[in-house]
């Protein structure tokens, strides 16, 4: 392991907090729009699937760095890692929440699949954006260093 600093707990904490937020407004509003579905059901699903993807983006984002760290010896993303970090954290929030969303619609596994699919389609657009955003906002502290040692704005 090196001696690389990585994000905070607290800006662990803003950072899923914020995504969260963001992500429920855009979704619960998309998603009356767009599915017909209720807007009760909607709610109840992105509160739940927010409290669930939050407590997975924590963990998620603290074991994807660590595996950063021992397999490239860096945190800083590349846009194809920032791709495939957003897919894992989708494809694995998917697996959580599938029983619960078709219970929740009173719709089949598969059915619920295809409501999931299209969430998930959403947020892997919406996770990598967010997530771009947020490291501009939010520097990393490798990149706070590296732009201290070359002398560049972060």
């Amino acid at each position: 392991m090196t001696d690389i600093p990585m994000r905070t707990t607290s800006d662990r904490i803003r950072h899923a907090i914020l995504f969260e937020v963001f992500g429920l407004i855009l979704m619960i509003g998309g998603g009356v729009l767009l599915t017909g579905f209720d807007v009760h059901a909607l709610g109840v699903i992105g509160v739940v699937s927010s409290i669930v993807a939050t407590l997975w983006n924590y963990a998620y984002n603290w074991m994807f760095d660590r595996a950063m760290l021992r397999l490239r010896g860096s945190t800083l993303k590349t846009h194809p890692i920032r791709a495939l970090h957003a897919v894992l954290f989708e494809a694995g929030l998917l697996v959580l929440l599938l029983p619960f969303v078709a219970w929740m619609l009173g719709v089949s596994l598969w059915q619920a699949f295809l409501f999931d699919l299209a969430i998930a389609i959403f947020y892997v657009v919406y996770g990598y954006a967010f997530n771009w955003a947020y490291d501009r906002v939010f520097p990393p502290p490798e990149a706070r260093v590296r732009a201290a040692s070359t002398g560049r704005a972060v």
